[in-house]
């Protein structure tokens, strides 16, 4: 298998700042010169974590995503939600940007039950916090009827 030319270190830090950034590894390789699998190899060997999704050859690094400071309310997710249907009715959308607002429209039903389920555990944590109050306030009566009982 005939080798291409070898890589710079300028390319390898080229590829490094854009794969970062998220760009797709076609972008980086007609960006460099190189051919999308010698962009992908070279990914590989630097040991950077590739996460493909299989229409659009989009590549991330291993970071975490940022956490919101905040959950988005269900209104503002049901409104993206609403958003998301009304572009998958225009016409001449791409089959790239149908996938992207089906996976979108599936995380918003995750979020939705994920969102239900995170509530009712706060409630039954306000309730334990409650209970254990109570627990707390009946453990010092009956220790204090004790003391009483006691010195009778």
């Amino acid at each position: 298998m005939p080798k291409g030319k070898p890589w710079t270190k300028g390319e390898d830090q080229a590829l490094i700042k854009m794969f970062r950034k998220g760009k797709t590894i076609e972008l980086i390789a007609k960006v460099l010169g190189k051919t999308e699998i010698a962009v992908y190899m070279k990914v590989r060997r630097l040991g950077l974590r590739v996460e493909e999704e299989s229409e659009t050859n989009r590549v991330s690094s291993s970071s975490r995503p940022k956490l919101p400071g905040e959950l988005p309310s269900i209104e503002n997710v049901m409104k993206r939600l609403s958003a998301a249907l009304n572009a998958l009715e225009q016409p001449g959308i791409d089959k790239k940007e149908i996938v992207r607002l089906r996976c979108f429209i599936l995380g918003i039903k995750i979020y939705k039950e994920m969102f239900a389920d995170f509530v009712h555990y706060r409630e039954i944590e306000v309730e334990l916090v409650e209970l254990r109050q109570r627990y707390e306030e009946l453990a010092k009566k009956a220790q204090d009827d004790a003391s009483k009982a006691a010195q009778s």
